[in-house]
This record gives structure tokens, sequence and C-alpha cells, in this order.
């Protein structure tokens, strides 16, 4: 989509970091447009006009000395515009202003104390009364030698380095990830940097979002008509919706019955959508083919390309059908593109496949229209209230594109789809009678493929073990379990275990986001 270039706006330069849009994220929370760039594109100044109030520098898995791998340009800096390096971003403004960068004695990641050393317009706020705060380090190299015209502003026990600034010049370094949610107060001091030295003023909302995504749409698909990937989650749904109000009656959605959905899904998405909405709805009801393509296969990045593959095929096969269809739209978000590779083509790490990242064949005469693609979740649900859908439908839990196929480890076979689909059905349905659904980012029932001895009215049983995952999160990137009281964990195992045959043993997951992920595969 093109950016909007009437708003002044703070630049944020890549190198790769996993957390690149979670600044961008961040600072769009705090009201300013924010606009992310490759570290190579951003070597040409000309893309630095008068609009730019703020640069930002991401964190990076490459070390500052690579210079086989990275070059930055060093005009850069003589922009006078205020800069925030983060991570390997504080360690190239050291760098490339005549100070130091080396491998640390002691590597950081994770949380780690910084202590006040000396005051700055950077860090109102941020410190606790005792001058000291909890940040997240992901690092294994430090600023050893700070440039001339820079002081410490904070340190922690194995970076002396930690907050650094050149107030005159409006440099400032911080080791640290002040966008990750784990950093304690880490908007604070965005903030201080946005409002504080930027001057920018807030100019970004769901409104604004509004506005420009529906123009953007307009501009892209011009006449033509639009096939959209529906699958009745938020993601899909908000597409949909903004579809809808941008082209109108050139908008077909398509539905397809995986048979990996969750239970009376199907009906769901046809009741809102094309009796209740009025959108043109074809329903595709695949679920055999799809069960088909997936006997004996185990390995989850297999799983994931089956299912991509199949569901384009079949999208391919209704394209035919309908005449002059060029787009395909597709609900993909920022996190979808982070996980699967990067979105400025910096070299972050690959974490898993999404079928609707990258997955349309060279064989597909259809363009691709992801108009959600660096939006967070909380992002689209604010989008979906202004494109006035159902609450319901807004507050509706992620659901992956692969579907329980991904909540099966191992293989996939008829009954352990209909099991799993009446565990999760009692799961969420007790969330929501408990008034706890929407405390909650995402819930979910998984079958793993594992048996256990049980025993009900004096019977030996041997069945499957079910795992409950229910996790808080801002945006998906990182999450922390939720801590469900015992009497609920309970009632919720009894009553899974009681009405629903083949499983005998539930267990609930209490891992965070990282090191995991939030689905199994």
């Amino acid at each position: 989509m093109s950016l909007n270039n009437n708003l002044n706006k703070v630049l944020i330069i890549d190198f790769g970091s996993q957390f690149t849009q979670l600044i961008a994220r961040r600072i769009r929370e705090l009201g300013v447009f924010s606009v992310i760039v490759n570290h190579k594109k951003a070597n040409n100044l000309n893309i630095f006009n008068n609009k730019i109030r703020g640069i930002i520098l991401s964190g990076g898995p490459l070390n500052v000395y690579d210079s086989n791998k990275f070059k930055f340009n060093r005009k850069i800096l003589s922009l006078n515009i205020p800069t925030l390096g983060i991570c390997f971003g504080h360690q190239i403004i050291s760098k490339e202003l005549g100070g130091k960068v080396k491998k640390s004695k002691y590597r950081e990641f994770g949380l780690a104390q910084v202590k006040k050393v000396a005051n700055s317009q950077l860090i109102k706020n941020f410190f606790d009364k005792k001058n000291t705060n909890n940040v997240w380090m992901s690092h294994s190299d430090h600023v050893s030698k700070l440039p001339k015209g820079f002081k410490v502003i904070a340190s922690s026990k194995n970076s002396k380095f930690t907050i650094v600034e050149d107030h005159k010049k409006r440099f400032y370094g911080v080791q640290f990830h002040p966008e990750v949610t784990h950093t304690n107060k880490g908007k604070i001091l965005l903030k201080n940097f946005l409002f504080s030295i930027c001057k920018i003023k807030k100019n970004w909302s769901a409104k604004h979002q509004k506005l420009k995504l529906i123009k953007d749409v307009k501009n892209y698909i011009g006449n033509n008509k639009v096939i959209c990937a529906l699958s009745g989650g938020v993601d899909s749904s908000v597409v949909a919706q903004l579809l809808s109000k941008a082209i109108r009656k050139k908008l077909i959605c398509i539905f397809v019955n995986t048979g990996l959905l969750r239970k009376n899904e199907e009906k769901q998405v046809v009741d809102t959508f094309k009796k209740k909405l009025k959108i043109n709805l074809i329903y595709v009801n695949a679920e055999k083919e799809f069960i088909k393509r997936l006997t004996n296969v185990s390995n989850p990045e297999k799983k994931r390309k089956i299912i991509g593959n199949l569901f384009i095929e079949i999208f391919e096969r209704y394209a035919k059908k309908i005449k002059n269809v060029k787009f395909l739209a597709q609900g993909t978000l920022y996190p979808d593109l982070i996980e699967s590779k990067s979105v400025t083509g910096s070299q972050t790490s690959k974490i898993k496949s999404h079928h609707n990242v990258g997955g349309l064949p060279k064989k597909m005469k259809l363009k691709l229209v992801e108009p959600l693609r660096f939006l967070f979740k909380d992002e689209v649900r604010k989008l979906g209230l202004e494109l006035n859908l159902s609450k319901n439908i807004v507050f509706r839990h992620p659901f992956p594109g692969p579907g329980l196929a991904i909540r099966i480890p191992g293989l996939i076979t008829s009954q352990k789809i209909k099991i799993l689909k009446e565990a999760d059905y009692y799961f969420i349905n007790e969330l929501k009678k408990n008034n706890l659904y929407n405390k909650i980012w995402q819930a979910y029932a998984a079958l793993l493929p594992v048996k256990t001895v049980g025993v009900m009215g004096d019977n030996r049983t041997y069945e499957y073990i079910c795992l409950l995952r229910a996790i808080t999160s801002e945006d998906g990137m990182t999450a922390d379990f939720f801590n469900f009281k015992k009497e609920f964990m309970q009632s919720i195992s009894n009553k899974i275990i009681n009405n629903v045959k083949g499983i005998n043993r539930v267990v609930y997951d209490i891992t965070s986001k990282p090191p995991s992920t939030i689905e199994l595969e």
C-alpha cells in the first residue's frame, strides 16, 4: 500500500530484527505515523524529506563490523534529524561516530536491571523511585567506548553504556528493546523520544487507517474483480468488509471448508456473511480433499505447505469460473510476515511457514491483495469496529490458516479431528460462560499424539491427552499464559474427559512466547 506523504512521520530503518515491526506498532499506538524501510533503501538519502521528524535504527542479527553483509550511509547521521538506536542500532551509532563495539564477555538475553546514572529527556518517568527499571535484552555485542560528545544515562551489570545520548546533536542509543512488552515502561521511553525530542504531533488513528486503506485498495484494484479468501476469522472478515466498502459488488468471497475448522464454524460463516451482511459468497466443501491430501503426513512444515497449496488450487479452480478476476485478497498480518520472512528484505530468521505468505504459485494468474499486512491483531480489531463489524466477529480469538491441522501434532485422521472439535468446543464455551473469553488473547485445545492409561468406572482406558492453551498478549509477538483459578481448571478438565470420548487426560501449557510459539506447529 502507498504511504501517506502528507503526514509527518518517523522513519524506522530495519536491520533484520524480529522486533522491528513492534517498533512501528508502538509508535502507531502513540498516535504517530511510521514507515519501515530496509537499511539498503535507506542508503539513498532521497527518501529523507521534511516530513521525517525522527529516525529509529532497529536491532538486528548482524555484527556492526560485518561490512560485507550490510553498509550504513554515515550521512544519515548528518541530516539533523533526531535519531534513536535500539540494540544493534545503538551500536551502529556509536561505531559510525567514532566509538567502539566489541563482543560481550557476558551475553544478555532476557530481563536485566538497568540503573539510572544521569538525567535525560529520553528517560522522563521511565525509572522507579530507586532509579532502576527492568528491560528486555537480546545481545552478545556491546558498546565498549562512546563517541565524543556522548554521555552515559543508564547502565546494567553487563552493559555500562545501556542508555546514552548526545543531547546537542540529538543522538540517543539504548542497548535493550523498549518496543517489547517485557521492558517495563518501554512505551514511555518511545513517547519521550517522539514528543519531547522529535516534537512530533499525534496524527494517526483507526479512522485514518480505514480511510487510507480504502483509498489504497481503490487505487490498486481499479475496476477489476477481487476474490477474497474468507475464513470467518477476524482477519479475513475485516478484509472482506474493507473490500466491500472500497469496491462493493466487484468483491466475490470464497469460503473453503477444509474440514479443519472449529465445530459448526462453516454454518456460522455462511449465516453471517451471506445472509446477514449480504456479501457475494461461494461456499466450497472440500473436507474430503484436505483429509485425503494430509493422509500419512506428520511433518508440520509439510502440513502447512499441503494445506496452503491445496487452498490455492481450489481458488484457482473457482477463479476460472469467474470472468475478469485479477486479484486474490488475504488476511495476512504483520506477525505472519515476521515469522515467515522479513517484510523488508533484511536478514531475519524464518520461524515457520504461513500458508498465506508467499504461497502463490507462479502459474496462478491472480495478483495478491493484502491490505492488513502491516497491521497487528489489535489494530485489525480497531479497524473492524471502524468498519461497523459486529463485536462477536471483531473480538473473536485468532485462528490459524491451517486450522486444526497444526493443533494435532503428528498424523491427522478424521477421528482425531472429531475429538478435537468437541474438546475445543467445551473449552471455549466454558471460557464464555465464566466471562473469561474477552480477557484472553487466544485460547484453544490441542490433541497430543500420545495415549495414556486412565481409569473410568473401574475400567482401564487408553486414550489421548488434550492440551489446553490460553495466553495473554498485546500483539501476538510476545505472550504469557493465562493464570486460571484451580477451580476452573478442575471444572473444564472434568467436562472434557466426561463428554469427549477419546480423551482421558487434560494438561495446561504454561510456556510463554518466547521461547515457544503460540501454536504447537
